[in-house]
């Protein structure tokens, strides 16, 4: 794709003296007032028959609660769809206003939006441009021509966005220093230090900074700084959904149930309008969408012994459903990001029973409350989860005594028995599902090495299928359903890209030695509350077959720092640290 900057700047000057209000333009370089506007219009992409812009509008003039910004195309250009702003077309003329949440443009401030758009033959820059009727005129620099190939029958066209199949290939990935310098002051730590991390947007508040720490917008700042002159991506977690973790307490949230509105405007609708600002354009950024909601829609919203009445509530009202779909919606329409939805585990969705039921919500809610399969780049899988990513010593398709490992306990009958074949597995129905041929998966690796001495060297002895199984399985955990803050894990796989066929990229999604929930009730303004599943003396529930935790002692609020687990992370890296 052909990327080109042309930046229109226009300028207006009152003219002294009269009583009307005449307006010239000034000369660059001359000595005038400040321009009462500035316009900068970005041709993100091109190709022979469309093309994606991105425009920023400056107010030097007197503050405005509402905009409203408009030009002429000399050519046929036609806008198909926009971002950040309402934008309608009658024949040549163009008008963008600005949506709910970015009409207010104090002086000094600017908006930012975009759209994409078909043409033929030429594609010049618009000539003028005029805010709310001032006339802002621009330097006429001329679009180049689009460099790349009319497609064949044998060269796809390319995507209208400009995204690339793999955001993580060839790409540099972006290191959160607030993590890195956790990670960094404890002892070893500086091994692993330097390793790109997801930024958790958990609550509202998170958006600006919490307590003085990083915003969205310092981090992708700080990202600019990393980027250099390669490719970067951002990683982020859209984590606020209404009615949060209906089948868990540790992690839930600041929104009610009924509180959707408030997701969209006060959450989803910052983020966008900060990640769409053509600053960033230059940035891969990669977003994980709500983590376990949708997999609790299908195995806790009615029917199990797993059922939870928020669960039901959330299934009821549609806010989850809603709410995913808003914010592929939104976010899936700024060029540069690439959407991956949570798919829980293989131990939460591996089976027949849960598996097609499972595709079935993700492609009803991908497509619906304004979302296409377009606005998904992929899926998740073992987000701040402990499955290993390939368990090495044993297949699912393996048998001892006649008996086959499905029918062990530990496996109980699921199809997969590691992260990686889940993930390939569920790529392949989700494509036959209607979803994208280039469908990408993330595996979270950050937490599921499970090395040190109880790691088995082996396979499992053939007296049984279970001895098999048990003997050689290097997740330790006492049951697969054990999720929090485990004894014995240790970090995984390091960050990589395209480790294997349909995976884009190991990933840290759950930054090693943020906890993933108190080992006791803590007072908190976070809306955090206290799940006996991180208690270590708790006996379990029908979600881990009542059986131990298996959560280690100690452990403070979910998502503060726990130096005690991240250091038997690092004791227990699989492969190991240096």
């Amino acid at each position: 794709m052909s990327r080109t900057r042309l930046a229109l700047i226009a300028a207006l000057a009152l003219t002294a003296g009269s009583g009307a209000a005449a307006f010239t333009a000034v000369p660059a370089g001359a000595a005038a007032a400040a321009p009462a506007c500035t316009v900068g219009y970005t041709v993100q992409n091109q190709w022979d028959t469309g093309f994606t812009a991105a425009v920023t509008v400056t107010n030097n003039g007197a503050a405005k609660s509402s905009w409203s910004l408009k030009w002429t195309y000399a050519g046929n250009q036609k806008i198909g769809n926009a971002w950040n702003a309402r934008v309608t077309q009658s024949g040549a003329a163009v008008t963008a206003a600005n949506e709910s949440y970015n009409g207010s443009l104090p002086t000094g401030g600017s908006a930012s939006f975009g759209f994409q758009a078909s043409y033929s033959g030429a594609n010049a820059v618009p000539a003028t441009f005029t805010l709310d009727g001032v006339t802002c005129t621009a330097d006429g620099t001329p679009t180049p021509t689009p460099t790349d190939p009319t497609p064949t029958p044998t060269d796809p066209a390319p995507d209208p966005t400009g995204r690339v199949d793999n955001p993580y290939a060839g790409a540099k990935v972006y290191v959160n220093p607030e993590w890195s310098a956790h990670a960094a002051a404890e002892p070893g730590g500086s091994r692993v230090a330097d390793q790109p991390t997801y930024v958790w947007l958990d609550r509202i508040a998170a958006i600006n900074g919490v307590n003085g720490g990083m915003g969205l917008r310092a981090h992708l700042d700080e990202a600019l700084k990393q980027k250099g002159s390669g490719n970067l991506v951002v990683q982020l977690v859209v984590y606020d959904l209404p009615g949060r973790d209906c089948a868990a307490l540790a992690s839930n949230g600041e929104l009610g149930p009924n509180d959707i509105d408030s997701y969209k405007s006060r959450y989803i609708d910052p983020i966008a309008s900060i990640l769409s600002d053509a600053k960033y354009a230059g940035l891969r950024i990669a977003t994980v969408i709500e983590p376990d909601s949708l997999p609790n829609l299908v195995t806790n919203a009615g029917g199990t012994s797993t059922t939870t009445d928020a669960c039901v509530t959330m299934k009821s009202n549609g806010n989850y459903e809603k709410g995913v779909g808003y914010a592929l919606d939104k976010l899936g329409a700024i060029p540069n990001v690439y959407n991956y939805i949570d798919a829980g585990h293989h131990g939460w969705l591996g089976w027949d029973t849960n598996l097609g039921p499972s595709v079935q919500e993700f492609y009803r809610t991908a497509t619906s409350n304004g979302a296409s399969v377009k606005d998904v780049a992929g899926f998740i899988v073992n987000t701040a989860n402990y499955s290993p990513t390939k368990e090495p010593y044993f297949k699912v398709t393996d048998t001892v005594n006649g008996q086959t490992v499905r029918q062990s306990k530990w496996v109980d009958w699921n199809q997969s028995v590691d992260e990686q074949s889940f993930a390939q597995a569920l790529r392949d129905k989700l494509v036959a599902a209607g979803f994208d041929s280039g469908l990408g998966m993330l595996i979270d690796t950050s937490r599921n090495g499970w090395g040190g001495t109880a790691r088995p060297a082996g396979p499992g002895p053939l007296t049984s299928v279970d001895d098999y199984v048990n003997g050689g399985r290097i997740d330790r955990r006492v049951h697969v359903g054990n999720w929090c803050n485990q004894s014995g894990a240790g970090l995984g796989e390091r960050p990589t890209a395209a480790p294997a066929a349909g995976i884009d990229a190991y990933v840290w999604v759950k930054p090693p030695g943020e906890s993933d929930g108190s080992s006791s009730a803590v007072a908190n303004d976070e809306g955090k509350g206290f799940d006996r599943m991180c208690d270590p003396t708790y006996g379990g529930n029908a979600r881990n077959g009542n059986n131990p935790t298996g959560a280690l002692p100690n452990a403070p609020l979910a998502g503060h720092w726990f130096s005690a687990q991240f250091q038997q992370l690092m004791q227990n890296a699989y492969p190991p640290l240096p």
